[in-house]
């Protein structure tokens, strides 16, 4: 379930028969409110509270772009930018960013306002993820190619080329590294 074989182009010769769907077809926003049982040892909202989030809206948007079910199959440069309070109201904004033939970035921004209070939110974290979609038996299906429609659509687009291509980059040189340990007899 990687990006591996996918397209890179959501409108050249190797994109699918599947029509393509705007990027605001899927986009979504999940608020939550911050309690107690959220909290770390510190009083803050636990990271992994937020990663939950992060990761249900983005299997939303996956979900939804994709046109049924999809894994995540990695979460890319998780970045905690503000600490989030108890009484914080916490909104996960999704997108689907670039898709392959059967996997999809979804970039997410996570922003946080007092429940209480009338000030402009203030982002906390971002994240990226990569899902792929599957069938009733786990096997990849073909997604439809993201259509971006805005400037900011475009740039996120080409961004996530450019990860694409660094998590490819990164998987080939560990695999040779352990080819080369274990042909000299280096084991793990």
């Amino acid at each position: 379930m990687t990006d591996q074989a996918d397209h890179a182009s959501p409108a050249g010769p190797a994109a699918t028969e599947i029509p393509g769907k705007p990027t605001s077809a899927s986009r979504t926003t999940l608020s939550h409110i911050m309690t107690h049982s959220d909290t770390n040892l510190l009083g803050t909202v636990h990271g992994g509270v937020i990663m939950k989030l992060v990761d249900d809206a983005a299997g939303a948007v996956a979900g939804r772009h994709s046109g049924g079910p999809a894994v995540t199959a990695s979460m890319d440069e998780m970045a905690f930018l503000e600490p989030v309070r108890v009484g914080d109201l916490v909104h996960v904004k999704a997108q689907v960013n670039w898709t392959g033939r059967t996997s999809m970035e979804v970039g997410v921004r996570v922003l946080a306002e007092r429940w209480n209070e009338s000030a402009p939110a203030t982002q906390v974290g971002s994240a990226y993820l990569v899902f792929a979609a599957v069938d009733a038996d786990g096997k990849p299906r073909t997604v439809p190619p993201v259509l971006p429609e805005t400037e900011r659509d475009r740039r996120r687009y080409q961004e996530a080329q450019i990860r694409r291509t660094h998590r490819l980059a990164r998987r080939r040189a560990i695999m040779e590294l352990r080819q080369q340990r274990a042909a000299e007899g280096i084991e793990d």
